[in-house]
């Protein structure tokens, strides 16, 4: 491959790397608040035994699920990133 283009998309992967971590790092924040946020909601549903703390029990709980996944598709993300940018700097040492 070209040095300059192989240079080039060292730089793009790296930029989407970063950006991707920096991502992450807010989800997990984010993540943090809602499961405790969810958490709190299920003590509140077992305290009132009523439906509607049960089903705000459920929506909270749902809602954390829905960002865990989320989560866990932006790490795969940020490892695929990874293992991407580790191949084109093994290509600049190899000279490929």
């Amino acid at each position: 491959m070209h040095r300059v283009l192989l240079e080039r998309r060292i730089r793009d992967v790296h930029a989407r790397l970063v950006r991707a971590r920096e991502e992450l790092a807010v989800l997990d924040e984010q993540l943090a608040v809602v499961r405790e946020s969810a958490d709190e909601a299920r003590v509140r549903a077992l305290v009132a035994e009523t439906p509607l703390a049960t089903q705000e029990h459920n929506e909270a709980a749902r809602h954390a699920d829905a960002m865990a996944r989320a989560r866990d598709a932006l790490g795969r993300t940020v490892a695929d990133l990874e293992k991407r940018q580790d191949e084109l700097l093994a290509s600049v040492g190899t000279g490929k």
